[in-house]
């Protein structure tokens, strides 16, 4: 199977990165949005990551020879770093801003953006009912041939196979945020996942310049939340007790691991909608005793004064300063 079109369902922060790289791989991408308000705020996020992956190529110039190339370099823009040179990253460059002009497409009528598409990818929010509800409308959309996959970083693909129309070609694929230089895709069946589907979208990763992380069975949240998730917890539950404020707790974390983020700054870049959505779905979220319910809470009065992370300008940290 050849991935000549590759449809995002959603603009958000990982939607529009994932439209960007399949451009960028050459692909043609149509990013599908439910209203002319939506495209208003997609258009943006383009533009915003489109600099970033350039600005990240112009950077690895820089770093030709330099030892430490070889782990900061934007691993999903240079396929080989030991024998890549500047004029080859000029090269690139270029291809990125005529793929980023020409293979883009935004699309708000969904009966056009999903004809003839070889792979779907949806990328909304992490709400179940919203998810069912769009599988249920595009089920009898998409072409015969078509491959659908969720960008879900929670919830199990087995959860929504059967609202589909196609469990044999449904399955989860979930990227990490900044994918240009966090370039791993999670690739995730479910039970009624065709052997054949499973290999095509690993196929699809790597034409992506992806690593496939390839799970075995199905686990919630992945290989990437089971490891962050936990983090993202234990730093809100310490806000939440008011054991110590976003920014100390950040500080601690950077400085005695090394890491170049706190969980909260993580927050601000996955976007506090994501984080509460995630926050939700918990047992006790609606239980107002609960310490789960008065960290929604807080983050619910955040979101209401639009402080919903980096790409609102203000989240945790203020970034219009």
């Amino acid at each position: 199977m050849e991935f000549k079109k590759v449809v995002i369902l959603g603009g958000g922060v990982l939607g529009a990165q994932i439209g960007l790289m399949s451009a960028y791989t050459g692909h043609e991408t149509t990013l599908w949005m439910r209203s002319e308000g939506t495209i208003g705020r997609t258009q943006p996020r383009l533009e915003k990551y489109s600099k970033q992956m350039i600005e990240s190529l112009a950077r690895a110039k820089a770093l030709i020879g330099n030892p430490l190339g070889a782990y900061l370099y934007p691993r999903a823009l240079i396929k080989d770093w030991n024998k890549v040179t500047a004029e080859e990253i000029d090269n690139l460059m270029a291809m990125a801003q005529k793929n980023f002009k020409e293979k883009i497409h935004l699309e708000l009528d969904i009966d056009k953006a999903l004809a003839d598409a070889d792979i779907v990818i949806e990328a909304m929010a992490e709400n179940p009912q919203a998810k069912i509800d769009l599988y249920t409308k595009i089920k009898d959309k998409m072409d015969e041939k078509t491959i659908l996959c969720t960008n879900s970083s929670t919830l199990l693909p087995s959860t929504f196979a059967e609202y589909t129309g196609r469990p044999e070609k449904f399955m989860a694929l979930h990227f990490a945020n900044e994918i240009w230089a966090h370039n791993t895709a999670e690739c995730m069946g479910h039970p009624g996942t065709s052997a054949e589907t499973y290999e095509a979208v690993v196929r699809f990763a790597q034409e992506i310049q992806m690593v496939p992380i390839q799970l075995h069975k199905e686990q919630p949240a992945y290989v990437l939340n089971s490891l962050l998730v936990p983090l993202l917890d234990a730093a809100q539950q310490l806000w939440g007790k008011g054991v110590a404020d976003p920014e100390t707790i950040d500080m601690t974390w950077r400085i005695a691991t090394g890491a170049p983020a706190g969980p909260f700054q993580i927050m601000d870049v996955v976007g506090l909608e994501t984080v509460y959505n995630i926050g939700s779905m918990k047992p006790d979220a609606q239980d107002p005793d609960s310490l789960n319910h008065k960290i929604l809470t807080m983050i619910k009065e955040k979101m209401d004064r639009g402080e919903t992370g980096v790409n609102a300008g203000k989240g945790f940290y203020d970034y219009k300063k």
